[in-house]
């Protein structure tokens, strides 16, 4: 039986999609109904962290690390198509299929673990959207309560669907650093060789940027988002064709974004020896395209993708939590009914603020530090999935095959290898 996931964030598509036997404009027209969850959990995984790792990524190494954000997009499109697939397959969602089978305690497990990880990637949205709020001229103190009781409001009380689209089209804004990237006349050979070219982590510093870099892309909280979204869509094994393009195309559009935008802050501000301290000086890459506008276009798209995320991910959280131990979760239940859903909501969201409005914390580092944890968090969350996705007791014939089994292990072992790289370097002092 299916269970809504997150009704307040999608809307249900009626009938079975891509009826293959239905002519072509039929097709194309199924093929555009479904696609959505795929590009939204791409477009919040493109968050305020996400931006903020890329930008100091780019002013601080050059094109050095430009292999990791490739490696990273491609096991980004792996794991997110497994989460789509199981979705589509069974109508449940991923922290369901986790207690299933894998029973009580390490379901509290990867619960904690998503918690942790979410809580932290709510700091970074509530910190981009003081950031952005800073060169409006807004002080954090007003910005983040105002910003944080708005959120409440919005998701838990009024429709969220037009505030997606506007959140969405003020993140699409990002998409000024492609053509900023092109104006800058970067170093396009330096720029293949940083992409084709791995480079082992010579320090400390290099290695928490690896780290960083995939908790940046591989969001743990876009696998649980993905996967509602998708059961919510009403997507069946007959849709798993629209399923999977929806997906990849929402990887990689996302990736793009990320890797012009390291790019565009390494042929101007790298080049320049500009340090990155704050959102002002991240701004200066966007210089080559909108001149004195730049500080005002990164503020609006820095805003955009901090709020999108920041409605999204206590929200799923929440969900998630709730879905994994059978408690009663929706916008549609009151308070009395859903006492844990709310709270859960609630308790991210407002310990993320506070978080943020500590006196003297640097939000530019607030924001990839918390990519940093997502990513020494993301290797158990991946062994939950791909043993699920080997399931066949679950899954049927849409279990992973060798070739999906080849892609998500080497995720995997890259993403476990990259953390103990980090510890060993840690404990050689780096």
């Amino acid at each position: 039986m299916r269970r809504p996931q997150l009704a307040a964030l999608s809307r249900p598509l009626g009938p079975p999609l891509l009826g293959l036997r239905r002519g072509a404009p039929a097709q194309l027209w199924r093929l555009l109904t479904i696609l959505g969850p795929g590009l939204v959990a791409a477009a919040a995984g493109n968050d305020a962290g996400g931006v903020a790792t890329a930008v100091v990524v780019g002013a601080t190494t050059g094109y050095h690390l430009l292999w990791a954000f490739v490696l990273s997009g491609l096991g980004l499109i792996v794991v997110q198509e497994m989460c789509a697939r199981m979705g589509a397959l069974t109508g449940r969602g991923l922290a369901d299929l986790i207690r299933e089978r894998f029973r009580v305690r390490w379901t509290v497990f990867a619960m904690l673990l998503l918690v942790v990880a979410n809580s932290g990637a709510t700091v970074a949205q509530l910190a981009g959207i003081a950031a952005a709020a800073e060169l409006f001229g807004l002080p954090r103190w007003l910005s983040v309560p105002l910003a944080t009781v708005a959120l409440a409001v919005l998701v838990l009380r009024l429709p969220y669907r037009p505030a997606e689209r506007v959140f969405l089209a003020l993140a699409a804004l990002l998409l000024a650093y492609v053509v900023a990237a092109v104006l800058a006349q970067p170093d396009w050979a330096a720029v293949g060789r940083g992409m084709l070219v791995p480079a082992l982590p010579a320090d400390l510093g290099e290695a928490a940027l690896l780290v960083t870099i995939l908790g940046s892309q591989i969001t743990p909280y876009m696998q649980f988002f993905v996967q509602a979204a998708v059961v919510d869509k009403g997507a069946t094994e007959h849709d798993l064709r629209a399923v999977r393009l929806d997906t990849v195309l929402g990887a990689v559009v996302a990736n793009v974004v990320t890797v012009f935008v390291v790019i565009a802050t390494a042929a101007t501000l790298y080049v320049a020896g500009i340090a990155v301290d704050d959102a002002a000086a991240a701004a200066q890459a966007l210089a080559p395209l909108a001149g004195p506008l730049a500080t005002a276009l990164f503020a609006a798209g820095l805003l955009g993708s901090a709020l999108l995320a920041a409605g999204v991910i206590p929200l799923s959280t929440a969900y998630a939590v709730c879905e994994a131990f059978g408690w009663e979760r929706g916008v549609s239940h009151p308070l009395r009914e859903a006492p844990a859903f709310y709270g859960l909501f609630a308790g991210v969201l407002s310990a993320a603020a506070a978080v943020v409005l500590w006196p003297g914390l640097p939000l530019l580092r607030a924001m990839v530090a918390s990519q940093l944890l997502g990513g020494l968090l993301l290797s158990p969350l991946l062994a939950f999935i791909l043993v699920l996705a080997n399931d066949r007791r679950l899954l049927g014939a849409g279990a992973n095959g060798p070739l999906a089994n080849l892609a998500a292990g080497v995720t995997l072992l890259l993403v476990v290898l990259l953390q103990l790289a980090l510890v060993a370097l840690a404990l050689a002092g780096g």
